[in-house]
């Protein structure tokens, strides 16, 4: 693909890693998504968190009942059961007998947003663990240690040894996706790893370092966690990104909260790219000169590892520069996108 195509068609992209909260809010951010993506991997840390098949199943419904006329039927979402320490082998085999949930997700207690239920000792989920091996479940890593006296930015690091590791070597035949990866080690461990784990990676861990934390003063609406982290961190990740290897894909971690939630003494962690999560990526890309490498992360790698069935639909971007929004709407409140009053340089076409 040369540097002067105008318009760019993929394969109906995929996110892997999304969070859509729920009720108003949900309302407000699914449409972003639907209209770039065909199925997302909807994250369970709600409150209370999904923890069992019935409530995925239930959650399920009110995402399908939240789409508007005009998406319905053009959308699916993808479910995943939050593991807690007293997960059991039963509920592991209802979740993969279900057909709607896709995989389960790894919360260490105190990671991030609603982590409060995640596992506090990873000895207590063997027989779980056991049980998703068995019958082939992914397992979906949030990759952080939670001990107070490593430093934030180490977090990632420390998990690989700590953690995924022997986690690796105590289930061999575990499917693992080590979810928004930030650091340069945690890139080689995938490349160097069997086949049996991936990553994702997002647009704003390949659009920013940690700098954005601090740009001009304190910058609550580029917190996320992971945390940002150093330049060479930030150019590891886009060498992966672009790379074609295949067990590296798109999944923004997109997560929405007000501005009230963000904007305070303890502002909370995430960010929100939903609004132009395709384009950003696009922008990468193309920086990269490997936009002709797009569709295989967005599009392909993904559905492969999970064993689904690549999209047959298509999406258009053409090149054309358009303000992002100062703010958006959530539920009654509003929210701060990323980018927010920026300008990007590729736009999806609405057919």
């Amino acid at each position: 693909m040369n540097t002067h195509t105008t318009r760019l068609t993929l394969t109906r992209p995929d996110d892997w890693h999304l969070h859509l909260r729920d009720g108003a809010a949900l309302r407000s951010v699914l449409p972003d998504t639907a209209r770039r993506f065909a199925r997302a991997i909807i994250m369970p840390n709600l409150r209370p968190p999904v923890v069992t098949t019935a409530q995925a199943a239930d959650y399920r419904a009110r995402i399908l009942t939240a789409l508007p006329d005009a998406l319905t039927g053009q959308f699916e979402p993808l479910m995943t059961l939050y593991l807690t320490d007293t997960t059991t082998p039963d509920e592991i085999t209802r979740a993969r007998e279900s057909g709607i949930v896709q995989a389960i997700k790894l919360y260490p207690a105190g990671a991030t947003t609603h982590s409060d239920a995640g596992v506090t000792d990873m000895t207590r989920c063997g027989a779980a663990l056991a049980q998703m091996e068995k019958l082939d479940l992914p397992l979906l890593v949030h990759g952080e240690v939670t001990d107070p006296t490593v430093d934030i930015f180490d977090r990632e690091k420390i998990f690989i040894d700590r953690v995924l590791i022997p986690l690796q070597q105590r289930f061999p035949g575990l499917r693992i996706v080590f979810e928004h990866i930030t650091t340069r080690e945690a890139v080689e461990f995938v490349q160097s790893s069997p086949g049996r784990i991936a990553a994702t990676i997002t647009p704003h861990h390949l659009m920013l370092n940690r700098n954005a934390l601090f740009a001009g003063g304190l910058r609550p609406h580029h917190y996320c966690l992971p945390v940002l982290k150093r330049e060479v961190h930030r150019q590891a990740l886009i060498q992966a990104a672009t790379s074609g290897h295949a067990r590296f894909f798109l999944g923004t971690d997109s997560a929405p909260h007000p501005v009230s939630g963000k904007e305070s003494a303890c502002g909370c962690a995430g960010i929100y790219s939903a609004h132009a999560a395709i384009e950003f990526y696009a922008e990468v890309f193309e920086q990269a000169g490997k936009l002709d490498r797009l569709e295989a992360f967005a599009s392909v790698h993904g559905a492969d590892f999970y064993g689904l069935p690549r999209n047959t639909t298509t999406i258009s971007l053409i090149r054309q520069n358009w303000p992002l929004p100062q703010q958006l709407a959530f539920g009654e409140e509003t929210l701060i996108p990323l980018g927010a009053g920026q300008e990007a340089h590729w736009k999806l076409v609405e057919d």
